[in-house]
């Protein structure tokens, strides 16, 4: 099977080691995934429509707090909307979470980066992580 038939979107931080996990294990399962820098890409309101509708999330599910504005945004209050948070999130790419993973199989959020597997028709033979932990197959 190809790569063409089998096609893996992968929307990465590369300052962000759970996602290079995600990169580099989807890569040992011999696939050659289009990786998407989110920070530099941005994102759309119709895109994260899309991509947590198809996750089964919600906005704030998909809201990452650490190192981002979402506490100076008001994001983190009870009173916070979905609308708020998706306006947000446009606004500053940085709010959503990663990495999300899109193929055949379906969209998740990939934390942690095991979750991956889930998702591919193959697995890595082996695959380490870059802390040294080894991933059970």
């Amino acid at each position: 099977m190809s790569d063409a038939d089998f096609p893996i979107v992968i929307f990465h931080n590369p300052a962000c080691g759970t996602s290079r996990n995600v990169v580099a294990m989807v890569e040992a399962a011999g696939y050659a995934p289009k990786v998407i820098e989110y920070l530099k890409a941005g994102w759309s309101h119709e895109q994260l429509r899309e991509l947590a509708g198809e996750a089964g999330l919600t906005f704030r599910q998909l809201m990452r707090e650490k190192g981002t504005p979402a506490a100076e945004l008001g994001l983190l209050a009870d009173a916070a909307t979905e609308d708020q948070i998706l306006d947000a999130m446009v606004a500053h790419p940085i709010l959503v979470n990663r990495p999300i993973v899109v193929t055949p199989k379906g969209v998740k959020l990939c934390r942690p980066s095991e979750v991956v597997l889930d998702l591919l028709d193959r697995k890595p033979a082996s695959f380490t992580k870059e802390d040294g932990e080894v991933v059970v197959l």
